[in-house]
């Protein structure tokens, strides 16, 4: 598939903001299965100062500071990307008793190992009440670590309820699964948490997903928001697998990537400060236009 993205973030301050500086993860990634053709970051007004570079695990990171006075900000992305996912094939995974040892045998600390994805991160925390619950959707001795995740991103779609606003981007994950309300950073977290709490090195993906009008209605710009799932590492064999909780389905080539993280805080679209006093408004909007091909799926 071929995709046209456009994402607008716009935050405008009850008072003049003095200076600001900011990081932001927005560029579509160059992986597997997936090409970023063409990526374009505009900013307005234009940074006094402005880099990229790759951070730690790989993801394209854009950092801006402005010196000057300025009452708004707005970052836009418009970017070209191909998207194509692989039939995984058949499952190697072996089961999650067995991960324990494969993760020993692992001696690589680069950006990408799973050791990285294993223990507490700043926003998720392995506890009780998440081991609890993922043990009872699963039977560890006879289901590979492949199956369990997928049992367990079902049991998150079917007992959580996705409601926008019912939870903030601070929330903790022990709370929305408490209240079993959350939107998909929840979810994400919570399968996170289910998962490394049982033993599976888990990651946050953030990106965006091509999501389909109700049948007879047109296409709305700016209706497709941003996504997050989980990527989770299943052995030596299979390596890292993307799941997505929200919509208890596989990754597939609706899902288009940006960044990946040990939680949301690593890969958050933007994040910084400025120099202000007062409250601040922000609106977010997200365009997934697919330029080729006919199979899409329901979000």
């Amino acid at each position: 598939m071929l995709y046209d993205i456009g994402l607008r973030i716009h935050y405008s301050y009850a008072t003049r903001a003095a200076g600001g500086r900011h990081v932001l993860y927005m560029t579509p990634a160059n992986l597997d299965g997936q090409r970023a053709i063409t990526s374009l970051l505009d900013i307005t007004p234009a940074p006094d100062e402005r880099s990229a570079r790759t951070d730690f695990y790989g993801n394209t990171v854009v950092e801006v500071a402005f010196h000057t006075p300025h009452a708004e900000v707005e970052f836009r992305l418009r970017a070209r990307v191909e998207r194509h996912v692989a039939e995984t094939g058949q499952d190697h995974s072996g089961s999650p008793t067995q991960l324990v040892d494969a993760l020993r045998e692992v001696r690589s600390l680069e950006g990408d190992s799973p050791h990285h994805f294993l223990a507490n991160s700043p926003r998720v925390r392995a506890q009780k009440v998440f081991r609890d619950y993922a043990l009872a959707q699963i039977d560890a001795e006879t289901m590979t670590t492949l199956q369990a995740v997928e049992t367990i991103g079902r049991a998150i779609d079917r007992d959580m309820a996705f409601e926008p606003g019912s939870t903030q981007v601070d929330t903790p994950p022990e709370e929305a699964f408490a209240r079993r309300l959350g939107v998909c950073q929840d979810f994400t977290h919570i399968m996170i948490a289910c998962l490394r709490s049982i033993g599976v090195p888990a990651a946050y993906v953030s990106g965006f997903l091509r999501t389909i009008p109700p049948k007879g209605q047109p296409r709305l710009e700016g209706a497709d928001a941003m996504h997050a799932w989980v990527r989770a590492w299943c052995g030596p064999k299979m390596g890292w697998v993307d799941y997505d909780p929200t919509n208890g389905v596989r990754v597939g080539d609706q899902h288009i990537v940006v960044a990946c993280g040990r939680d949301y805080g690593d890969v958050a679209p933007v994040r910084g400060m400025v120099r202000t006093a007062g409250g601040q408004k922000s609106k977010q909007a997200v365009d997934v236009v697919p330029i080729m091909g006919q199979d899409e799926i329901g979000a």
